[in-house]
């Protein structure tokens, strides 16, 4: 499997490629058909390629996240997209339900958050572990999703394809302005996939939402855990995390 926008270079080829449901061809710049009047079209400047970004109609992908190209695109035809040059490695984007939705800029204490997340986990984790950070995870033919901490389970080869649902152990998403698309989006996506345990860290609340035992499309037990819980991961032996080490 070929790698993902955020992580592959531009092409510099000129050619044809197809996506499931349109062809995306270069030398003529020829990019989906034109969009509804509710459309935007984004120009970044004299050197910049082409993209048309509009407010998802889909009650399950929420007004803060922008669908970039239509769709549904499935995993592999997503990572076209990519070997194309039509999503490059600037792009911050996810696939979620077979839909290319652009992710919000990192802000100073989401980053921060992250970095302690990292570094709290490769404490006591990384003899059975492997911590990814906001790299892509394939959950199913049409989810793609990059959360923001994956603890994976220890292989020799590091993962030379991306990671599935199987592989992941604990899945983390840190909120600040995206609470409601983490929540609403995110967490049953997890759930679905059988991930056994995802946390939502909420900055702005200060608190953090512990999913676990996934079960037809939603997690049974839900736990919040405030700045006075230390909180164990069900398949991490021995380590345990003060909340508030990790809201900081």
């Amino acid at each position: 499997m070929q790698g993902f926008p955020r992580c592959v270079k531009r092409s510099r080829e000129h050619g044809a490629g197809n996506t499931e449901h349109g062809a995306v061809r270069f030398g003529c710049a020829k990019l989906p058909p034109p969009a509804a009047p509710c459309a935007k079209t984004m120009t970044l400047g004299p050197h910049s390629r082409p993209r048309l970004t509009r407010h998802s109609r889909r009650a399950h992908i929420l007004p803060m996240a922008l669908r970039v190209l239509q769709g549904p695109f499935t995993v592999e035809s997503y990572q076209r997209l990519a070997e194309l040059g039509v999503l490059g490695a600037d792009d911050r984007v996810e696939l979620i339900a077979g839909q290319v939705v652009e992710m919000t800029p990192i802000g100073d204490r989401h980053a921060s958050c992250v970095r302690r997340l990292h570094d709290l986990l490769a404490r006591d984790a990384l003899e059975v572990a492997i911590i990814d950070v906001q790299n892509p995870v394939v959950l199913g033919v049409r989810d793609a999703p990059q959360p923001d901490v994956a603890v994976l389970q220890r292989r020799a080869d590091r993962y030379l394809h991306h990671p599935h649902a199987r592989d992941i152990l604990l899945v983390i998403e840190v909120a600040d302005t995206t609470l409601a698309y983490d929540r609403d989006v995110k967490i049953p996506l997890y759930a679905r996939a059988g991930i056994p345990e995802a946390w939502l860290v909420d900055l702005t609340g200060e608190r953090i939402a512990v999913h676990r035992e996934p079960h037809a499309g939603r997690y049974a037990h839900v736990r919040s855990a405030g700045p006075g819980d230390v909180l164990a991961p069900l398949h991490l032996p021995g380590v345990t995390l003060a909340v508030a080490d990790i809201l900081g």
